[in-house]
């Protein structure tokens, strides 16, 4: 076999619903002959190190501890990991290496390190195990990830709302527990709000047989799934009305006025269990801004220039996928620039949504005022965004 043959498969099993992650991974080493999982457990990182353990159907396989990277015990297990699976895949015995992530840890940033490691090792799929039932109550959780034992990092200001929607939304499938940690089993409203904020993925039933695990190993393209999280070209929720839950999509292409969209952002972020998208304020015209909320608790970001505020010149270096999407509404003036904003909740008001948002843009007169008199406009996110001159 040459060496730079791919020789072990790899995949990634997330998510904070511990019993639903912990019965997926059981089932996959159940159903698929010679697969192997490997967990790194970070609550021992309190004592200076990452605990490490590596099993197969029939038990433990072995076990170790990778001592704490800058205080960090993410950074443990981003040095620990790859090591930890060449030595799998230099066995040659295991048809499947599942990385079972621990509680808070994200898929996408383990992704990346598992695709740059490349030869012999190949991500073949990514998934979040998702009890239904507790989808609602942890997107309404806008405790600190330290608050609950669950920081990876002394300097891990996450909360669990906004880490549990980041690991909803990256994989391309969602590993359905059955619910046997709650006191009551998922009901229609809790399937479909979860298939409302998962459009890009497949879910698949844990107990069914050999379906997670062929799921797993069909393939995974690390580009395109960071694109589809992308604020500028996020796949995200389509407007839909089931069982009580409901999506709103707004799109507009006038820019906020960023003072009165300050003052609405409270009732903004409070009026949904999970709401994200783009915008763009009229005093800050050629930047890309990301809305990320949950948990009642809403992070804005600058996600770079728009392409129109681009040159040329540099459209070469920006993914298809952005170009792509960018000019499925292109405006003849503002180019890419709009208002792309998603709200998804049970007994969601989107008629209330509409109106509040409608209110916060750029009036007739204003906008007729032109973009030099828009940039002289009270730079009321200053607060939230480090200026951009």
């Amino acid at each position: 076999m040459n060496r730079d043959e791919v020789r072990l498969p790899v995949a990634i099993v997330a998510g904070l619903h511990a019993d639903a992650r912990r019965a997926a991974v059981e089932q996959i080493l159940r159903t698929v002959p010679g697969s192997v999982a490997l967990h790194h457990d970070l609550t021992s990182a309190v004592d200076s190190a990452v605990h490490r353990t590596v099993r197969d159907a029939h038990g433990l396989l072995g076990s170790g501890d990778a001592p704490l990277v800058n205080d960090c015990a993410c950074c443990a297990l981003r040095e620990d990991l790859v090591p930890e699976l060449l030595r799998l895949a230099q066995e040659g015995r295991h048809r499947l290496a599942v990385v079972e992530l621990w509680d808070s840890v994200e898929p996408q940033a383990m992704a990346g390190v598992i695709a740059a490691a490349g030869a012999p090792l190949a991500l073949t799929g990514v998934a979040t195990a998702v009890d239904p039932a507790l989808v609602l109550p942890y997107l309404a959780n806008g405790d600190d990830l330290g608050d609950v034992g669950l920081a990876a990092a002394p300097t891990d200001q996450r909360t669990v709302a906004d880490t549990f929607a980041r690991q909803l939304e990256y994989p391309t499938v969602i590993a359905l527990g059955d619910g046997t940690s709650c006191d009551e089993a998922a009901d229609d409203a809790d399937h479909a709000l979860l298939a409302q904020l998962t459009p890009g993925a497949r879910s698949v039933r844990v107990e069914s047989d050999g379906a997670l695990g062929a799921a797993l190993l069909a393939g995974f393209d690390v580009a395109a799934a960071a694109a589809r999280v992308h604020p500028a070209c996020a796949l995200l929720p389509q407007s839909c009305d089931e069982h009580g839950v409901r999506s709103f999509v707004w799109w507009r292409e006038r820019p906020f006025h960023p003072q009165r969209l300050y003052a609405a952002l409270e009732d903004l972020t409070c009026a949904a269990a999970r709401s994200r998208g783009r915008f763009w304020l009229a005093d800050r015209p050629d930047t890309l801004l990301s809305w990320d909320a949950a948990g009642g608790a809403l992070c804005v970001e600058s996600a770079g220039p728009w392409l129109a505020a681009l040159p040329d010149a540099a459209w070469e270096m920006v993914p298809a996928e952005r170009r792509l999407a960018a000019s499925v509404d292109w405006h003849p003036e503002h180019g890419d620039r709009c208002q792309y904003l998603t709200f998804t909740s049970p007994g969601l008001d989107c008629d209330g949504l509409s109106a509040l948002l409608d209110s916060c843009l750029l009036t007739d007169e204003e906008y007729a005022a032109g973009r030099d008199r828009w940039k002289q406009l009270p730079h009321a996110f200053d607060d939230l965004l480090d200026r951009v001159t």
